[in-house]
């Protein structure tokens, strides 16, 4: 989104080449990172800041020592890890012995499949596929949610009643039988606010991926309008 010329070397001429209008600006796709204060030691923003300060100055000199002053601790560190015996377990990637290589751990390299693969994104270092079955998969975990508690609710009339039509009444069983009121009808799940209504809250696991699912709803539909005007 910034001026690009074209210098010609011959003649010292300089040509605009591209100058992009405040429309064009304006429609530059926003920059998501972790903010500065909530990286670790060794995200690279953190950890590359003395050599990018030096480098943005144009000091050179400066940048290359920040940089060997990284390298040698890094050196150091490896150094004590093998006097230790301490192992080094990175994070996201694992070493293949075949091929002598680090790969990352979560890699998908299966083709990809535009009939129910939605979207690919990242989330806390892991690549995820967004695919259409998540939601099916979701209505399934509700019905059974619906299901064990409509069990209970019916299981626990039973045993109400059962304890209405006791063979041996007496002044505890009839105080027994006014407490013992009949279980409210359950009623069906509402679509609107996602809540099961006449019987609890949503469970943990549904309540969590129901906020999971409208977050990568919030960021396909993000990446769409950068798709549309990328087209355009």
């Amino acid at each position: 989104d910034g001026e690009v010329h074209i210098n010609e070397l011959k003649n010292g001429n300089s040509e605009m080449f591209w100058n992009p209008t405040s429309e064009v600006r304006r429609q530059r796709l926003k920059r998501h990172i972790v903010l500065f204060e909530e990286q670790t030691d060794f995200e690279s923003e953190r950890l590359w800041q003395h050599v990018t300060s030096a480098i943005n100055k144009g000091d050179q000199h400066k940048a290359t020592q920040e940089k060997f002053v990284l390298e040698e601790e890094q050196r150091n560190a490896a150094r004590e890890r093998r006097e230790n015996g301490t192992e080094w377990k990175p994070l996201l990637f694992q070493h293949d012995a075949t091929t002598n290589e680090w790969r990352y751990k979560y890699e998908d390299l299966r083709p990809w499949d535009p009939l129910n693969d939605i979207a690919q994104f990242e989330k806390n270092g892991i690549l995820q596929t967004m695919e259409r079955h998540l939601s099916t998969r979701m209505s399934n975990h509700k019905t059974t949610c619906i299901n064990n508690q409509m069990t209970r609710h019916k299981r626990s009339a039973k045993d109400c009643r059962r304890r209405k039509t006791s063979d041996q009444p007496s002044n505890h069983s009839q105080n027994t039988e006014s407490s013992c009121s009949t279980p409210e009808s359950v009623q069906e799940l509402s679509d609107d606010d996602g809540k099961y209504l006449g019987i609890t809250g949503l469970c943990a696991q549904c309540g969590k991926e129901m906020n999971h699912l409208k977050e990568i709803h919030s960021a396909v539909l993000s990446l769409q309008r950068a798709q549309q005007d990328i087209h355009r």
